[in-house]
């Protein structure tokens, strides 16, 4: 009978063992002040590309062509310069998207990451760096001849954009414009049917 009890024991100490472990475990995570490794749009941590987590864009990403390539294709070219883990990119990345969606098949929509900017004492005016004035999100526009027609800091919205590419395409100013819309798909589909 004796040896009985001392096998059962033996079986019900590696389990016991195995418990005390995982109820120390458990007592150390809810003792410990653990910081949330979330990210999400109105923090500045890193959870991914901006354009494919925000945007719902991943299309941008790598850019099609270099700036020195658009520049001498005579294209228009916005760059747009980023960090993927800045709140205020973060919540940018849908203008530089919905510039895409309207202006993506006739000019050239470059996305650039600051960090991809290797340091150099000087520039060609051809890269990227040559452009970037040290804040994000930053915008550079540029017409058919190369020549920079807009250059700003911050949250630019899509309407200025927008009408540096209307004044570079020859179109009605917003003003005297209808507004842009762009169909869905059953509107589309609707219309045929009539």
């Amino acid at each position: 009978m004796n040896t009985i009890k001392w096998r059962f024991l033996l079986n019900f100490i590696p389990n016991w063992r195995r418990l005390f472990s995982l109820f120390l475990l458990l007592t150390c995570l809810l003792l410990t002040n653990i910081q949330s490794a979330f990210a999400g749009i109105d923090n500045d941590r890193y959870d991914g590309n901006i354009f494919v987590v925000y945007a719902g864009n991943g299309s941008l990403i790598p850019p099609k062509v270099t700036l020195a390539k658009a520049l001498a294709e005579h294209k228009p070219t916005l760059l747009a310069f980023y960090v993927d883990d800045s709140s205020d990119c973060k919540k940018y990345a849908i203008v530089i998207s919905t510039v895409q969606e309207y202006y993506g098949q006739v000019a050239e929509i470059i996305p650039v990451t600051v960090d991809s900017i290797l340091t150099e004492k000087t520039y060609n005016s051809t890269e990227p760096g040559y452009y970037y004035s040290g804040g994000v999100p930053q915008v550079v526009v540029f017409n058919q001849s190369g020549e920079v027609v807009l250059n700003k800091k911050g949250q630019v919205p899509f309407e200025e954009i927008d009408e540096q590419f209307r004044k570079l395409f020859d179109l009605l100013p917003r003003s005297e414009s209808v507004p842009l819309k762009r169909r869905a798909f059953n509107e589309l589909n609707s219309e045929l049917t009539r």
